[in-house]
């Protein structure tokens, strides 16, 4: 696999108050007229975070045709799941409904921060984004106490089938540091999810500690998966696995096609990378350096 690397897209100009900084984990949608959606999330200048769009053009997605002068989804009640950020993890169009599902945080107080999957759902493009539950969607289980979120969801033909980050504990340190691998459920309508048993990517080696965004295409001849990789002897990484079935994966780190450049936005690290079809290319959307604070870019595929 090689891609090459077209460029910068988006980072806020810091001239609106809900946008001061950061394009944080696009996910983009591919409209009907070719178009791609790029939903972000930014953050104020108190760091919590909002939901953003930006439109670019499917034949040169570094060309961006709108951005949204408004958050389109906001902060949830106060102390609720998601009333310190919001950002966006899958849409789905189902039977005319665009479903956002989205990471709902808060602040803690013995921990940093609690993430858990959120669901918002929309009629018609002129229409909000709805809360489906104050609730998550992806709660807490008594095997799972910490936190479950960034998730892809793919359709199939028994419903929904779902990757997400899941924390197994936390690393005691100032501040203290999640410890979290990928794991996977099912739904019949996805809107109640049954978590599978095992670990979807788990370790390769001791320096490894963290999995970041998972993103999931159904090809063909293969299921892909993209994540983020964190270690403890370098910031985080774009890394790729493969499967026959959606279940069994097999980590293939060493052919992800892409790293962190020499210099500028992205030579710290590249991160929380998603993956859509568009204008007969296929393309990746990414963070670079300090998890999004420099904007995201944007490469193409070259060689499979």
């Amino acid at each position: 696999m090689k891609w090459r690397k077209l460029g910068l897209v988006y980072v806020p100009t810091g001239s609106q108050p809900w946008a001061v900084s950061h394009a944080y984990l696009p996910t983009p949608d591919v409209r009907d007229d070719g178009t791609i959606d790029v939903y972000f999330s930014a953050l104020d200048a108190e760091k919590r975070g909002r939901i953003g769009r930006v439109q670019l053009s499917s034949t040169d997605p570094r060309h961006i045709l709108h951005v949204t002068d408004e958050p389109l989804f906001d902060l949830g009640a106060l102390g609720a799941f998601d009333d310190a950020g919001v950002n966006p993890s899958t849409l789905l169009h189902v039977h005319g409904e665009t479903r956002l599902y989205y990471l709902g945080w808060q602040r803690g107080l013995s921990v940093p921060y609690q993430i858990f999957l959120g669901l918002a759902t929309r009629k018609h493009e002129a229409s909000p984004f709805v809360r489906w539950s104050a609730a998550p969607v992806l709660e807490r289980t008594s095997d799972e106490p910490f936190f479950r979120s960034a998730a892809t969801i793919v359709p199939t033909a028994e419903g929904y089938r779902m990757w997400y980050v899941s924390v197994r504990r936390w690393l005691e340190g100032e501040p203290p540091t999640p410890e979290y691998v990928i794991r996977s459920a099912v739904s019949p309508d996805g809107f109640a999810w049954q978590a599978e048993e095992g670990t979807s990517i788990d370790f390769a080696s001791p320096d490894e500690f963290g999995f970041g965004r998972p993103w999931v295409l159904r090809d063909p001849d293969r299921w892909r998966m993209w994540y983020s990789i964190r270690s403890r002897s370098e910031p985080y990484r774009l890394g790729y696995a493969e499967s026959h079935d959606g279940r069994v994966w097999t980590r293939r780190d060493d052919v992800v096609g892409i790293a962190r450049s020499a210099q500028g936005w992205d030579s710290e690290m590249i991160c929380f990378g998603s993956v859509v079809d568009a204008g007969g290319e296929r393309y990746l959307f990414y963070n670079g350096n300090r998890h999004g604070a420099t904007g995201f870019g944007v490469a193409v595929l070259e060689q499979d």
